[in-house]
């Protein structure tokens, strides 16, 4: 948790100062100035001579000229310099003075301007340009950057600027970010090859390759590269680390960019592969030899197979590794000056190649703003978008981009929709096959799934919210109340498809908790009869009717009426049925936000100056 100080110089500033420091759990609040809310310190100067490289956070709440006379005796670089923030002791402006990106001096000004409603001032031109804060991206989607010739020089160009190419090797989340928020001056690349160098000034590289050219480039070394490797017994620590640099050197690969290092479990404590795996601070991991024989590898030995029961240690650990069958550096023999051997080979993580995928999306019960912002990327991106119109709002795929192929399946049979996705997965798309709601709940995935796992489709979900839950913000109802009702159970009842003899309504009716009956409204009666078998026929009754979609219809009332609400309305599908006392409940309270409850954000203890 970062270590935050606030210093007033005034007592309309301490004032301020307590109110900003609810944002700052554990915060301490310092004034020369005898005050009752702060600790007294006896000069401005004296503290931060003690305490300056302390926090990690320092607010003043006066005048600048105060902060800056303040910390100018103490500040060294950006690398190294805590967050320095200023602010008027009358809230009208927050400003960022030191360490805006590294330090996080700018998110931390935006977020006391926001809690007291004061102007922010962020003077960073990458900031005001809203371009990338080249400094601080490796940090924050776990790259590590290299610059050449320095960083300086590479943020001089971008914000200024200049024409930029970038080069994106792999894909992760911080590619799909770097994708997304593309600066005009800058062309996106998949292929290295495909560059005119001559027609830019900079390159950025997101990448597990160095690249020697003759414009600056700023390379961000993502951990993606897995190394397999065997040796000789007690091969000599540094002549391995040679060896294998001058490999990685050779192929053009970044050490930096290495994730892990692998080999056969008899090598478990070989000083050398733990000296490495050390220095370029990552895991190493051992397999079995019956692991190692799982994989079909390009250079099998006999030799490797007489001594240790394995056709290979070194292609066969990289593959493990990596879940890549494919490598980028098959099998190297090496001898190193000593007369000992030992092998490398290299794969790339199966998890950042730009490959064909199928997103299996929640698309959310209706509003096509309740789509999740991860689900509206994707369709944004997609090539192909497969949507059932009768239960996703067409408004979800005018997300689309205009190159896009978008289908409603209504009419299609499933094996027509595998025909599609096949088509497009073959040529590398990203395919987003839409599901109403959440699709684990009634989602109908499994069957699609298991045909993606024959065919061996790479596929993914991501989630989405519910009727259950659309329908708990329409009724502005929370479903779980304290001591009275903890438990909410989604079901349906027994139509078409029967239910397990576990699980009939009646069955699930005798807890009485929040009950959320889907796919339910045709046998209506037959639901009542069940449910009023344990619940009291006063009980709380909601039926919703496409819930969140413009048309959306809700209907409130008991139990005993459910049936006849349902008729009366002509209810059938897309109807959502909500049992429970917690409907429309207001009077219960939380203990999480009692004055008596302490938690880890409110201990109702502080820092202590020193």
């Amino acid at each position: 948790m970062s270590k935050t100080v606030i210093i007033a110089s005034t007592d309309r500033g301490v004032a301020l100062g307590n109110r900003i420091r609810t944002e700052f759990p554990k915060s301490l609040l310092v004034s020369t100035r005898p005050h009752e809310q702060a600790t007294q310190i006896e000069s401005i100067a004296a503290f931060l001579e003690n305490n300056f490289s302390a926090f990690d956070t320092l607010i003043f709440v006066g005048a600048l000229g105060i902060c800056v006379r303040s910390i100018a005796p103490y500040l060294q670089d950006k690398n190294s310099d805590p967050a320095v923030i200023n602010m008027d002791d009358n809230g009208r402006f927050v400003q960022a003075v030191v360490s805006g990106h590294v330090g996080g001096a700018n998110d931390i000004t935006r977020k006391v301007a926001a809690a007291i409603g004061a102007q922010a001032v962020i003077t960073t031109s990458s900031d005001l340009q809203e371009l990338w804060a080249l400094d601080t991206l490796a940090k924050e989607f776990g790259w590590k950057a290299t610059a050449t010739p320095d960083m300086n020089s590479v943020i001089s160009l971008f914000v200024n600027n200049k024409r930029t190419a970038l080069l994106l090797d792999i894909k992760d989340k911080g590619t799909a970010y770097l994708e997304k928020s593309l600066p005009i001056f800058t062309d996106v690349y998949y292929d290295f090859q495909q560059i005119d160098l001559s027609q830019y000034e900079l390159l950025i590289a997101v990448t597990y390759k160095v690249y020697t050219i003759n414009i600056p480039v700023l390379h961000f070394h993502a951990p993606v590269l897995h190394v397999g490797m065997g040796c000789s017994r007690d091969i000599e620590t540094e002549q391995l680390e040679a060896s294998v640099y001058a490999q990685l050197t050779q192929q053009q690969l970044a050490p930096a960019a290495i994730k892990s290092i692998g080999s056969i479990d008899v090598k478990h404590d070989e000083t050398a592969f733990i000296a490495l795996a050390e220095k370029l601070q990552v895991p190493f991991v051992t397999y079995t030899a019956a692991a190692l024989n799982t994989q079909q590898v390009a250079n099998p030995s006999e030799v490797v197979m007489s001594k240790l029961g394995v056709h290979s240690v070194s292609e066969a650990s990289a593959m493990l590794l990596s879940g890549n069958q494919e490598l980028l550096l098959e099998k190297q023999k090496i001898t190193v000056p000593s007369g000992k051997k030992h092998t490398i080979a290299v794969a790339l993580d199966s998890q950042v190649i730009r490959k064909a995928v199928v997103a299996i999306v929640g698309a959310g019960p209706g509003d096509a703003e309740l789509i999740s912002l991860k689900g509206k990327q994707l369709v944004e991106t997609a090539d192909l978008i497969l949507y059932a119109g009768s239960l996703i709002p067409e408004e979800i795929t005018h997300y689309a981009k205009k190159e896009a192929i978008v289908r409603n399946s209504a009419s299609m049979t499933l094996e027509e929709q595998i025909g599609l996705m096949e088509e497009h997965y073959t040529k590398g798309h990203l395919i987003v096959r839409l599901q109403s709601g959440d699709p684990s709940i009634y989602g109908a995935i499994q069957e699609q799934m298991t045909i993606f796992d024959e065919k061996g489709m790479d596929y993914y979900i991501v989630p989405g919210i519910s009727s259950f839950q659309a329908a708990a913000a329409s009724l502005k109802s929370e479903f779980t109340i304290p001591e009275v009702v903890q438990s909410i159970i989604l079901t349906r009842g027994a139509g078409k498809t029967p239910l397990p003899e576990h699980e009939k309504l009646n069955e699930m009716a005798k807890h009485k908790a929040t009950m959320c009956i889907f796919l339910s409204a045709t046998i209506a009666k037959s639901v009542q009869e069940q449910l009023l078998e344990h619940y009291e026929p006063e009980t709380s009754v909601a039926v919703l009717y496409r819930v969140s979609w413009k048309d959306e219809e809700i209907y409130t009332g008991q139990l005993k009426d459910l049936a006849q609400i349902v008729r009366e309305n002509k209810l059938t599908l897309t109807t959502l049925v909500i049992v429970g006392v917690a409907i429309g409940a207001r009077k219960n309270r939380s203990h999480l936000y009692s004055p008596e409850w302490k938690h880890t954000f409110r201990t109702g203890k502080a820092l202590k100056a020193k």
